[in-house]
């Protein structure tokens, strides 16, 4: 398995939970792990030349954030990865944001909404690769794009539970109107999802609660107030 972005918050988690499970896990991102995880093997470099480490894998974790250098230029690094992705017959996650799911069936997605102008860019910058992969992926690739409940992040890690729920691209929310997922048991979904072959060409979302539950106050048709965004801090950012 290969994390790109395997240094950040989501991918080192991910990292974390396929090496503890007896998987050969390889991690690329721009910037050395802080905390090494024993049996993973890390590897330095500019996101355009992920696709060097492609060929050879079964699955292929894409965790990048449009943020720093990769502003305006992550679609195209996703479709590179793609294309690698597919010529080697690996299956390819991609890491997407909560913005481009929906508040309700049928209503348009967040990122379509009224976003919070210091965030727009970002949430329409990751919708467009949602829009790329249903729409103009190759058909031969193996694709699952992961949406996050809203709140999600480092600065909201949470503890481990073993239990999350899986539902489209619908956001998940529980009794309460809360919409959360630690960063663990995002992880645990993540490769979950690709030891068992779950999800192929589909957007899904992964939050915790019970498999359905209320439209929360916050959202307000298509309005969000987001507790989670990926380039809100640096450590944040799944580089």
């Amino acid at each position: 398995m290969l994390v790109i972005g395997g240094t950040g918050y989501t991918g080192a988690d991910v990292a974390a939970e396929a090496v503890a499970r007896g998987h050969q896990v390889a991690s690329y991102s721009r910037s050395a792990p802080k905390t090494p995880v024993d049996g993973v093997s890390y590897t330095q470099g500019a996101a355009e030349d992920a696709v060097r480490l492609v060929p050879g894998r079964d699955a292929v974790v894409a965790a990048l954030s449009p943020c720093g250098d990769l502003v305006g230029r992550l679609l195209g690094r996703y479709r590179d990865i793609a294309a690698a992705a597919d010529a080697a017959g690996a299956r390819l996650i991609v890491i997407g944001g909560f913005s481009s799911l929906r508040p309700a069936p049928g209503e348009p997605r967040f990122a379509e909404g009224d976003v919070p102008e210091r965030f727009r860019s970002e949430a329409r910058e990751m919708d467009a690769i949602r829009e790329w992969l249903t729409s103009a992926a190759p058909g031969s690739l193996d694709w699952t794009l992961v949406s996050p409940a809203a709140g999600y992040g480092a600065w909201a890690a949470g503890e481990r539970t073993g239990t999350y729920r899986v539902g489209g691209d619908v956001a998940r929310h529980d009794a309460r109107g809360g919409s959360e997922i630690s960063g663990a048991d995002f992880a645990l979904a993540i490769v979950d999802g690709i030891e068992r072959d779950a999800h192929p060409r589909a957007h899904i979302s992964i939050a915790t609660g019970p498999p359905d539950g209320p439209t929360p106050p916050r959202v307000l048709r298509g309005r969000v107030r987001v507790t989670s965004w990926r380039c809100r801090t640096r450590s944040a950012a799944s580089r």
